[in-house]
């Protein structure tokens, strides 16, 4: 599966799921360790969890390998680890604390998801 298509296909899984604030970055010209990361937050530990296995399972239906996988069990910030693409499943407090954008954004690699934007965006309260 095409890099960019592999980051869609998990976004869409995880908006499906209802998870909050997805973003995909581009990093290759940042980084040797992946071309993508996505970022997202689930509710809480529970709903964190279950955003991962869900793009587990999926990715496991559409044949695509996972490498590695860390931080299930305490869930506050999951990794899955996809060689090409980086996926990054936090608790809220965990990725206001880590701030993964503020260190990969670079001002123009962020990859346009075609996700409604107004969906699960915290803090958009009228």
């Amino acid at each position: 599966m095409e890099q960019e298509m592999l980051v869609k296909t998990i976004a869409k899984v995880l908006d499906d799921k209802k998870a909050l604030d997805i973003r995909a970055l581009r990093v290759s010209h940042l980084t040797v360790i992946t071309d993508y990361m996505l970022i997202a937050s689930g509710r809480n530990v529970l709903q964190t969890r279950a955003l991962a296995e869900d793009v587990e399972d999926k990715m496991a239906e559409l044949g695509v390998p996972l490498r590695t996988r860390e931080g299930m069990q305490e869930a506050r910030w999951i990794v899955l680890d996809y060689g090409t693409v980086l996926v990054h499943i936090f608790h809220p407090e965990a990725r206001e604390y880590y701030n993964l954008e503020r260190l990969w954004t670079d001002g123009d690699n962020e990859m346009d998801l075609g996700l409604d934007e107004e969906a699960g965006k915290p803090g958009d309260q009228a």
